[in-house]
């Protein structure tokens, strides 16, 4: 039975489509502003994509002018989400789950520790573990954990939705997985367990 949970938080705790609003409003409104040295269709394209992929991948992808990028840096690190968001529908089979719960997040600390406070969830974590990914992975952050807390592979699992990040990094530790995809996005990625919904949660985690 696993009793340790390492858990994502966006598009795993809460999808980030419904709240886009509260998400993203003055951060396109500050991009609007900057000279990123792309084509309209590229930000459009760059747009959709951080509503799933951690920003700095997305600025990295696209080629943001470095001068850009210094100021919109700046932006996020102090920026919170102010407005209440919604967890998803499933998120109480992550809370029915027996055990210690971390919320483990790539992002800007300011911005995630309030995405998590507007959610009204903090309560249910021992912890929230923010990962900078322009110095560090999650799969660093996994390692860090279980030395800190000297807990074994075995009682882990790891919730998230994307199979190139927390699930592969999971995998290479030798811990089980657990892959939301409702959209089918991954169709043939590794990984322990696979859902459309968290609804199979419970028995993943052998509770």
């Amino acid at each position: 039975m696993k009793q340790i949970f390492f858990i994502d938080l966006d598009n795993t705790i809460y999808f980030t489509k419904p709240n886009e609003k509260q998400l993203m409003g003055g951060l396109y409104q500050f991009l609007d502003e900057q000279h990123l040295g792309i084509t309209a269709e590229q930000y459009q394209a760059a747009k959709s994509e951080m509503l799933r992929t951690p920003f700095l991948k997305v600025a990295e992808k696209y080629g943001f002018r470095k001068e850009a990028m210094e100021n919109i840096i700046d932006y996020l690190n102090s920026r919170s989400v102010t407005e209440p968001l919604k967890p998803s529908d499933d998120y109480h089979f992550i809370k029915a789950l027996k055990g210690r719960k971390f919320i483990v997040t790539a992002g800007f600390y300011k911005q995630q520790t309030s995405k998590v406070k507007m959610l009204g969830i903090a309560a249910d974590f021992e912890e929230i573990c923010v990962v900078d990914v322009s110095i560090s992975n999650k799969k660093e952050a996994f390692q860090k954990l279980i030395d800190q807390h000297q807990f074994k592979t075995d009682d882990i699992l790891i919730i998230g939705d994307d199979a190139t990040s927390e699930i592969k990094f999971g995998l290479e530790l030798g811990i089980e997985t657990f892959l939301l995809d409702p959209e089918n996005r991954y169709p043939n990625a590794e990984t322990t367990h696979k859902g459309t919904t968290l609804s199979s949660l419970k028995s993943a985690a052998g509770q």
